[in-house]
């Protein structure tokens, strides 16, 4: 199988950039500073609109830890419900227990709900307290891929596990490294992690258009979005990998 690549995209600039430069799907986000959560209606439906490439927007109600209350867990289920409507072709979701564990009832739960759209169980994962177990209760629960750093901050640094969860999923469920993906790291994470998937914002900080700033508010006004060369050349990367 080809290798693919998606791009966590934070606006709507960051999803058109991923997609011109040939990335195969878009995580839709919100709030980059807080780890991503879920996009606006408008974002999400503005988006489907313009991608012909896959779009599976994060359903996160707040950034933090992944324990969430009832009323959150209403609140999934009304973006996943949303997202249907609007054509998504799939949805990223995680929920743990307070011990660490994954939330298999309210996780399953979304997963029904989402059907016949595609899951992806997101980096909750890197905080659960036994990956190896977690890893067979989302492949039970019926999601098709998880996102992982491999429990480290960076999935360089993850990689060693990472590498252990593809073997253990045995093509049940698809493992994808994600965060600190570069175009300098991916040929040696191909060969570190055996993954067929890859994750990367590739983002930089774009300066404001503004004419008129007012220094008085020691705002930064810049933003972020993607690095379409670093996709471009991540892409090449995954087709001619240099291992």
């Amino acid at each position: 199988m080809p290798f693919q690549l998606e791009i966590c995209s934070f606006n709507i600039q960051s999803a058109l950039i991923a997609q011109h430069a040939g990335a195969h799907r878009v995580e839709l986000c919100a709030d980059p500073a807080g780890g991503g959560t879920t996009p606006s209606l408008g974002l999400i439906q503005t988006a489907r609109e313009k991608l012909h490439i896959q779009l599976f927007p994060i359903i996160r109600p707040r950034g933090g830890d992944f324990l969430f209350n009832d009323e959150e867990f209403e609140i999934m289920k009304r973006d996943i419900a949303l997202c249907k409507q609007l054509g998504c072709d799939g949805v990223v979701i995680g929920m743990l227990n307070a011990d660490g564990t994954i939330d298999k009832k309210r996780a399953a739960k979304l997963v029904e709900l989402s059907y016949p759209l595609g899951v992806t169980f997101h980096r909750a994962f890197d905080w659960c307290t036994n990956p190896f177990e977690a890893l067979e209760d989302i492949v039970g629960i019926g999601c098709e891929r998880i996102l992982t750093s491999g429990q480290k901050p960076t999935a360089f640094e993850g990689a060693a596990l990472i590498n252990e969860l593809v073997r253990q999923a045995e093509s049940r469920i698809s493992i994808m490294p994600g965060s600190g993906v570069r175009a300098d790291n991916i040929s040696a994470l191909i060969e570190k992690t055996g993954a067929g998937e890859f994750h990367t914002s590739a983002r930089t900080l774009i300066k404001s258009d503004m004419q008129f700033i007012n220094n008085n508010m020691l705002e930064d006004l810049c933003f972020v979005t993607a690095n379409e060369n670093e996709i471009a050349e991540i892409l090449r990367l995954l087709k001619e990998p240099e291992v």
